[in-house]
């Protein structure tokens, strides 16, 4: 008989395997990133800047305030823990794991029919002068790489000829990104960049896919096949016999939990052996929206009653809570959303609009207002300040007008 777990103990399975629920360390350290990193598996990487970067909030959220050159050095370079691919989406992951996505370049690499390997394959002799031009030079950024002939055109987003043959082979493996300089990639070959047993022929795709499977659910807590599926962006179809290998093996329990099929009905889950199962999570955390914890609409839906979307995409007269709204987790629920910006230039941390979920905590601004000025910390900011709506903002005024400013606080803690 398949045993029940409630959405409560759901949701609390599920943070503790993020990492919530932990007392924060007073100075995080090379140490504690690697845990989050190893945690995780992945930092799904975006280009919005208008707070920061979406790769160091993860961390944040964690650990609280932390050197983000340690996370540099941990991202990029031949000597660093990490190393970028299409894994979630662009991201960042342990260079133990590129081995295994072996059997999605292998899937680029077929796609020679579609627009952009199709393109590729067409314009083969322009692939060659770029492999020639890195062993050549090493390293190199595409807009250091591109030449007269390859002038900007076309529907391809502006990019050039170069740029777009990379980007494809950046996806089939035939360059990988060493770095990124002002967020721009720096193209390399293999060779140059990862360790010679790391390019040796990966695992086979059931076994990779297993692998992968494994390191979901040990990063989820809790989850359904479609959440197994969704972390490394991966079919069901291609999941499913892996959970059913991992079951066999008692690595995965089958669970069901209440209300999380259609209609309310129960739904089958699979718990990791080993995730805790903690009576109570205690946490305050901003999420950036591409925190695993979140970025899995569904899943999030599930778990917290939360219907989220980033509105960077919608016309600012549409926008229901803001550019670029972080979910606001308290203790087991998210409780809210705010949008904010670093003004660097003035030295604040602007919350632009702040909204309280219905059932929010009274004291949730009052437990907010730390996390935001350890925030401002963070970003090398003086203050914060409130400047736009949102049913949360007055009293996160209110909180920030009483209390006293501190740089560091534990997003994380358990007594």
């Amino acid at each position: 008989m398949v045993d029940q777990v409630s959405p409560a103990l759901a949701r609390r399975i599920a943070l503790a395997a993020q990492g919530f629920g932990r007392a924060a360390p007073e100075s995080p350290g090379t140490r504690q990133l690697a845990g989050v990193v190893d945690r995780l598996g992945l930092l799904q990487i975006d280009s919005v800047n208008v707070f920061e970067r979406s790769h160091y909030l993860p961390a944040f959220s964690r650990l609280g305030s932390y050197d983000r050159e340690l996370l540099d050095r941990m991202s990029w370079g031949r000597k660093g823990r990490m190393v970028e691919y299409w894994a979630h989406q662009a991201a960042f992951i342990p260079r133990d794991l590129w081995p295994l996505f072996e059997f999605r370049r292998a899937e680029y690499r077929r796609e020679g029919a579609s627009a952009w390997g199709g393109w590729l394959t067409e314009n083969r002799d322009l692939a060659t002068w770029l492999l020639a031009e890195l062993a050549e030079n090493g390293p190199m950024p595409a807009s250091a790489i591109e030449h007269d002939a390859n002038e900007r055109r076309g529907p391809w987003w502006g990019w050039s000829d170069a740029k777009r043959a990379l980007e494809w082979m950046f996806r089939t493996g035939e360059v990988v990104c060493v770095e990124r300089r002002r967020f721009e990639r720096v193209y390399a070959l293999p060779e140059q960049a990862l360790e010679p047993h790391l390019l040796e022929h990966g695992p086979s795709e059931p076994d990779a896919i297993r692998v992968l499977v494994e390191r979901a659910a040990v990063a989820l807590g809790i989850a359904t096949v479609a959440d197994l599926a969704d972390y490394w962006r991966m079919l069901q179809t291609q999941v499913r016999p892996a959970i059913a290998d991992l079951v066999d093996a008692g690595v995965l329990v089958p669970v069901e939990v209440p209300g999380w099929g259609n209609g309310g009905r129960a739904a089958t889950a699979w718990v990791h052996r080993d995730a805790r199962r903690p009576r109570r999570i205690e946490a305050v955390a901003l999420l950036s929206p591409f925190d695993p914890v979140v970025w899995f609409r569904p899943r999030t839906e599930r778990l917290f009653d939360f219907h989220y979307r980033i509105e960077i995409y919608t016309p600012e007269p549409q926008r229901k809570f803001g550019y670029y709204s972080l979910p606001v987790l308290l203790d087991d629920r998210v409780v809210g959303r705010v949008d904010l910006k670093s003004d660097r230039k003035a030295g604040v941390l602007r919350v632009q609009s702040a909204w309280a979920e219905a059932g929010a905590p009274g004291d949730t601004a009052e437990r907010l207002v730390p996390v935001l000025r350890a925030a401002a910390a963070w970003q090398g900011l003086d203050d914060v300040t409130v400047t736009g709506r949102g049913d949360l903002s007055p009293a996160i005024r209110s909180a920030l007008g009483d209390s006293a400013r501190a740089t560091t606080v534990p997003t994380s803690a358990v007594p």
